[in-house]
């Protein structure tokens, strides 16, 4: 069973998600809150596998609720909900530490698709909407020497596994491309995220992009 934590300041929202995800048999919606502080008190209780944060809220904001439960111990997913998918503030929160990203305008019959996939720990959003974010996040990237220093102690194979995070691939592709079996590069991946420091593929995707990677 895959439990998720709601977090957005307009009720209806909520009452929306909870519909849709409730009706999954594999699903279960274990709390809700109205705003970022109140997020990280129901993760505390709930000890959730996925949280949908909205990322605009009054208080205390998504970003900074997102940074707050990163800094948890075994945080969960965090998967942050946007309007619009080019919105500085889902690069923010991608830095912050979400997972990917959710468009509230997401059709029912693939929310909880989406939420399954980000329960298995991968990153949720388009390849186009990847891209577009990892390149928004290049443009804009500081302490590139510090990042190019940190991918400097990597291995040559793991390199390699970082430049195709910073594309955006899956593990399958991933694999594909370097002649790998899935369950190398996950370890590769895994060992990534602990060198690098990074809660995610998705911040080492932009780590790779910060390096020239990709």
């Amino acid at each position: 069973m895959i439990t998720v934590l709601l977090v957005d300041d307009e009720p209806m929202v909520c009452a929306h998600l909870r519909t849709i995800l409730g009706a999954a048999g594999d699903v279960r919606v274990v709390g809700e809150a109205h705003d970022g502080a109140a997020g990280v008190e129901a993760v505390v209780r709930y000890r959730p596998h996925v949280v949908l944060m909205d990322l605009r809220m009054p208080g205390v904001d998504g970003l900074t609720a997102i940074e707050r439960i990163a800094a948890l111990r075994s945080p969960p997913v965090v998967v942050a909900l946007t309007t619009f998918d080019a919105d500085e503030y889902v690069v923010r929160a991608l830095r912050a530490g979400a997972a990917g990203f959710l468009l509230k305008s997401t059709p029912p019959e693939d929310l909880v698709k989406l939420v399954r996939v980000a329960a298995d720990g991968h990153t949720v959003m388009s390849a186009a909407a990847t891209m577009r974010l990892l390149g928004t996040a290049d443009a804009r990237a500081s302490g590139r020497d510090r990042t190019r220093a940190l991918v400097g102690g990597l291995t040559e194979r793991e390199t390699q596994v970082l430049a195709c995070l910073g594309e955006g691939l899956s593990n399958a592709r991933i694999a594909g491309r370097l002649h790998l079996s899935e369950a190398t590069v996950k370890g590769h991946v895994s060992r990534l995220l602990d060198k690098l420091g990074c809660a995610n593929r998705t911040q080492a995707g932009l780590l790779a992009r910060d390096a020239g990677l990709g």
